[in-house]
């Protein structure tokens, strides 16, 4: 069998970093390397390189900032994407791209791939206009849609609350939002395992559901739980952003990958 040739845009990013253990001989460009949203530059690079499947790993993740800069994260989330599928439409390469479970309202308890989207915040309209030009532009794409990511190397609400937990004699978090945790590691893992598959949209989250205080519940002692009225934020979230996938096999439960992130991140830290 021949092996492919993958190139990993965001390599220096949390499931970057996790998808270059995954494809240790990847053509690796970090976001200091490569600037996505130079439209010529990525076609130019891609068909350069001319990759059997790019992997989109770079995105702009600051929900709530991302109502103060939307322009900046429209392009890097919406446009950017679509000048990726252009370059791998004119060199023949898969795309394989990560999207979010806040492309959706919240409205209901579980959504399917088919699901109709209905972002309620800048973050997730800018995700959402990545789907979109990705679909314009290219037939051969799998878009990855999961939800509250944690790993190593980058900003995570698990590392957060092992920072506060020790710093605040209770720590407050929200009960009222339900969703999928996620961890780099397996996801990256699932994206190999699924590369040949039919191209389409795909939902990947670690299995089993739960509220951010439930989440924070695991991972620190101190934690209290409060409405979201309680705790607003500058960026709407949805209430149940739960993905349901049906496309794949389920990974393992999101609390045995938060037990193996958390004796690893001891072991980093020693």
């Amino acid at each position: 069998m021949k092996a492919i040739k993958v190139m990993i845009l965001g390599a220096g990013g949390m499931l970057g970093s996790a998808l270059c253990d995954v494809f240790p001989e990847s053509i690796k460009f970090t976001h200091k390397e490569l600037d996505i949203t130079n439209r010529q530059l990525i076609i130019d690079t891609i068909m350069k390189n001319n990759p059997d499947v790019v992997i989109n790993a770079a995105a702009y993740t600051k929900v709530d900032q991302a109502e103060d800069e939307q322009e900046f994260a429209f392009d890097v989330n919406g446009h950017a994407p679509g000048y990726i599928a252009e370059g791998c439409s004119l060199t023949g390469a898969k795309l394989i791209h990560y999207s979010t479970d806040y492309v959706f309202d919240g409205t209901r308890s579980e959504y399917t791939e088919s699901d109709k989207t209905n972002p309620i915040n800048a973050y997730g309209r800018s995700k959402l206009l990545g789907e979109q030009m990705i679909a314009r532009h290219t037939d051969n794409y799998m878009i990855i849609r999961t939800s509250w990511l944690f790993g190593k190397h980058g900003k995570n609400f698990v590392d957060t609350m092992l920072r506060l937990s020790p710093q605040m004699e209770k720590v407050k978090v929200v009960n009222d939002q339900l969703g999928r945790p996620t961890y780099t590691v397996d996801l990256a893992r699932k994206t190999a395992k699924i590369i040949d598959q039919e191209p389409g949209i795909y939902h990947i989250t670690n299995d089993g559901k739960c509220s951010w205080y439930e989440f924070a519940s695991a991972i620190i002692p101190n934690v209290v739980p409060c409405t979201s009225t309680e705790y607003p934020t500058k960026a709407k979230r949805p209430e149940y952003s739960v993905l349901n996938n049906a496309k794949t096999t389920p990974m393992r439960h999101w609390k045995d990958s938060l037990d193996e992130y958390i004796q690893e991140k001891r072991t980093w830290e020693e």
